[in-house]
């Protein structure tokens, strides 16, 4: 596989795990989508994974909770994702490690962006998990962090969703997608396909952000390779 990028940060959603059961995760996909990650970590990129916690708690669902309190249990759920994300690696017999932006001494690795790049560069697949470690910022937001810290050169977004839309596609038929957009189109269009804290912060670092569906056949290697998948932004 001819691959345009050599290092990639991959942010799943949570949802594309809960599958058609819409919570908790479902294993058949959850295997699907492990063994298409080390099929595309075996040909020598290195991958690093961020998983939302959607198809278990996001923190405006405590409306009447401290705001701090319900994004700090989004964090948790986080690592509940990538926990069973890194068993389906030990399956493949394929090596991983879980680092945590909070303190989880007993399941994970405190984050270490050292670490992390040694591993990376081992050939090793990253999951970063509890997003930035602090309240109001999510975890689009936490992705381009860790993008931008382990110099990836693309951020991956695997959605539900094959791509940005200038409207919602479920609601509106005639919606617009497109193929290629710029960060300040997405800022000022306030598009909400990607957090716009984040889309500044990969903006500032210069990292291309491909937006993708994650259950199109072989769509993390088509992205990798620079297959025309999705939407780019850049």
């Amino acid at each position: 596989m001819a691959a345009t990028y050599k290092r990639v940060l991959i942010k799943l959603s949570g949802e594309a795990l809960a599958g058609e059961k819409g919570f908790g995760i479902d294993h058949e996909v959850l295997n699907r989508v492990a063994g298409e990650i080390v099929s595309v970590a075996k040909t020598g990129i290195q991958i690093a994974l961020v998983i939302g916690a959607g198809n278990f708690w996001r923190g405006r669902q405590g409306s009447d909770m401290n705001r701090a309190t319900a994004d700090h249990m989004g964090m948790l759920a986080t690592a509940l994702n990538a926990l069973a994300m890194q068993d389906a690696f030990d399956r493949l017999g394929y090596p991983s490690i879980v680092q945590s932006a909070l303190t989880l001494g007993s399941v994970a690795e405190p984050f270490h962006l050292r670490r992390a790049i040694s591993a990376l560069s081992e050939g090793k697949i990253i999951i970063f998990s509890c997003g930035t470690g602090s309240p109001f910022f999510t975890t689009d937001t936490g992705a381009a962090l860790r993008a931008a810290e382990i110099e990836a050169d693309a951020l991956l977004l695997a959605k539900n969703v094959d791509g940005i839309y200038d409207s919602d596609p479920k609601k509106n038929p005639n919606a617009k997608k497109y193929d290629k957009i710029s960060y300040m189109d997405i800022i000022e269009k306030g598009l909400k396909a990607i957090d716009l804290s984040a889309a500044a912060m990969c903006m500032e670092n210069k990292i291309p952000v491909i937006a993708f569906a994650l259950f199109e056949k072989e769509s993390i290697k088509k992205a990798v390779s620079g297959e025309p998948i999705g939407t780019i932004i850049e």
